[in-house]
């Protein structure tokens, strides 16, 4: 068993970075709604185990909420709102655009767990990442790391069950690699 994604499934691909960093990817499908399906799932019952924001090169967001957010869904997009902000993401289709191609660009066009070793903050990094029709990344969902406590005091040693919820949906949502 490979404890970075906690069993023998092979990665859908395999990312090198400039910085040194490999991540590996595990690929969910996107049609229909899985997409939806797993967002709901994770801004409604683990909203309190997970940070979210883009992660690009130079700028990292990494927003926890303090309280549930609201999950809504109207023409495409999945709402999440805790309340003094929220955001918008296009994860099914939407009926108010003018043409195909703007609805294939809007909405997710990939969607991926993965996994990242070598960084410098932490060995190894959990999450979910999606992207829109033209390969921009739309969202990061950072999961529990085995590395560190609730207070991002890192721990002596991993605890690795602290990857369970990420494993679990990983093993839900995503397709083995062909």
């Amino acid at each position: 068993m490979d404890e970075a994604s906690g069993d023998d499934v092979p990665p859908t691909s395999v990312e090198r970075e400039l910085d040194g960093t490999v991540t590996a990817y595990f690929d969910v499908p996107v049609a229909g709604d899985r997409i939806e399906r797993l967002l709901t799932e994770i801004f409604t019952a683990h909203w309190e185990d997970v940070s979210v924001g883009p992660l690009l090169e130079g700028a990292a967001y990494e927003i926890r909420f303090a309280a549930p957010p609201k999950v809504t869904m109207l023409d495409g997009y999945l709402t999440v709102d805790p309340g003094a902000w929220h955001f918008h993401l296009c994860v099914g289709d939407h009926r108010g655009v003018r043409s195909e191609e703007l609805m294939r660009v809007r909405r997710v066009a990939r969607a991926a767990f993965f996994t990242t070793e070598g960084g410098s903050c932490a060995p190894t990094t959990w999450g979910l990442r999606l992207w829109n029709g033209r390969g921009e990344q739309m969202i990061t969902v950072l999961f529990p790391s085995p590395h560190f406590d609730a207070e991002w005091r890192r721990l002596a040693e991993p605890r690795w069950e602290k990857t369970a919820l990420w494993r679990g949906l990983r093993r839900r949502y995503s397709t083995p690699a062909r």
